[in-house]
Order: C-alpha cells, then sequence, then structure tokens
C-alpha cells in the first residue's frame, strides 16, 4: 500500500476517534490511575477500539501496537495512541489528541495527529510531506538556541533522575529563549513540524507517544536523534527533534 493511502487512513481513524473524545471533553471523564500519576479513562479505551476496528480494516497485514491494548510489532507497525494528554483531558485542559503513526524499517514514515479542541490537525509522510489543517508546514528557520523556543515533558514518575528530566530542564532553561511543557508528546513533535516550537527532548517515552508525531516532523524537514546523537530508537524513548540549525547545541546540553 503506498504512503498516500497510509495517512489518509490513519488521518481518518483518527477523526473518527477524536470526536469521541470531543463528545466528553470538559464533562468531567471519570479516570483511574493505572501507574503512578498515569491516568486512563473509558474514553482512552472506547477510542482505540475503534482505531483498531479501523486500521485492521484498511490495512490487516500490519502490526498493530496502541497504548491500552499493546501488541506485537511487525515489519511495519502502526503505533497509536487514542488519547495523548489523558491528564489533560481529564481536567478540561484543551491539549490532547489522537496520534496514529507508522513504523517501518527505517523509522516513522508517515502518521496523523488529531487535536479536537484546539481544531488542529497534522498529518503526513516522507513522499507526501507534512500538513497543519491542509496547508503545508515546515520547520523553522531559528539558527541560535539562545533565540529558541523549546519544548520537552515529563515522565509521570519523576521520583527518579536522570530520567525525571527535571535537572536537564534547569540546565536547557539557561541557555533557550523558553521551555514550554503541554502535555502532549504528539503535539509537541507536531508543533515542531509547523515551527511553533525549534526543538524539543524528551526521556522515557513509548513508541505510540511518538511515533506519529516524528513522522509529521520528519516530513517538515525536522532532525531526529537520540539524546547522544545517535541514532534514533522510538521504542527506547530518549529523543531530540529540533529544525536541524539548533540540534547539535540542544544535543549538546541533553546528553549531559
Amino acid at each position: 500500500m503506498i504512503e498516500t493511502e497510509l495517512v489518509q487512513i490513519a488521518l481518518r481513524a483518527a477523526r473518527d476517534a477524536a470526536q469521541v473524545l470531543l463528545d466528553g471533553y470538559r464533562d468531567h471523564p471519570v479516570s483511574r490511575e493505572k501507574g503512578r500519576r498515569s491516568l486512563v479513562t473509558e474514553f482512552d479505551t472506547r477510542c482505540e477500539d475503534l482505531i483498531r476496528d479501523r486500521l485492521s480494516r484498511a490495512t490487516p497485514d500490519i502490526a498493530i501496537v496502541g497504548e491500552e491494548g499493546g501488541g506485537a510489532p511487525g515489519a511495519v507497525t502502526w503505533y497509536c495512541d487514542p488519547l495523548d494528554g489523558t491528564t489533560n483531558f481529564v481536567h478540561g485542559h484543551p491539549v490532547f489528541c489522537v496520534s496514529i503513526g507508522a513504523v517501518d524499517e527505517h523509522g516513522p514514515c508517515c502518521g496523523a495527529v488529531v487535536a479536537p479542541a484546539m481544531g488542529i490537525e497534522w498529518w503526513g509522510g516522507r513522499t507526501v510531506g507534512a500538513f497543519r489543517n491542509g496547508a503545508p508546514c515546515r520547520v523553522s528557520e531559528t539558527p541560535r538556541l539562545a533565540d529558541s523556543l523549546l519544548t520537552t515533558g515529563f515522565p509521570a514518575d519523576r521520583s527518579r533522575d536522570p530520567e525525571s528530566n527535571l535537572p536537564t530542564f534547569n540546565e536547557v532553561m539557561q541557555h533557550a529563549q523558553g521551555v514550554r511543557r503541554c502535555g502532549s508528546a504528539a503535539m509537541d513533535c507536531c508543533f515542531v513540524a509547523d515551527g511553533t516550537y525549534d526543538g524539543y527532548w524528551e526521556r522515557a517515552l513509548n513508541a505510540w507517544d511518538i511515533a506519529a508525531g516524528c513522522a509529521v516532523a520528519l516530513a517538515a524537514g525536522a532532525r531526529l536523534t537520540a539524546l547522544d546523537a545517535g541514532p534514533p530508537r522510538i521504542e527506547h524513548g530518549h529523543i531530540v527533534l529540533t529544525n536541524g540549525r539548533i540540534h547539535d547545541e540542544l544535543v549538546a546540553l541533553v546528553s549531559r
């Protein structure tokens, strides 16, 4: 199946799941902890069931791995996060999304991220480019870390360093123009793709958190590496994603 078809399949499924989320937004959804400070709601599971149904019907030969239902990766794998930003969603904060991305032997290849409360959609792939609400998007041209607006995140369990990311956050804050934390890794990646942020780093992510966002960002011209500038392995979740121009400066700080 060609990449343009995969992008459209991901986008349609993400839109359908996003509508389910929007129906429950600011409706005080019941949540429970599945881990320390890690919340899950009925909307997480309902949306993942919907996504799995859509993807399995459209691409029966492609493996599916989801945050709630797990799964085993294949030669090509769909990684889906039915509700990235669950804590935001539970509290009525608008930064949350549906994230569906495909990964092959070369890494993230295409995906779609839909943020319904903000009215923003991103999608893209290696051969199709990157788009925000239907318009082509591109990474920023900010040349220096000192002029950069960055983003990052923190794990639910912030009791251990360096995984807590707190010491690194403090260090980077001394060198960048600003650092934001919105609570959705997928959207962080997409905001790098459309030039809102100049760079992003984070530790201890899962592949479903970043597969789609990284695919869109790479299609928009971003550079993706591990924290030490080595080859990225999204299943390990330690990444640096930038416009390319500030990459080496940011890696020098986050790899300490």
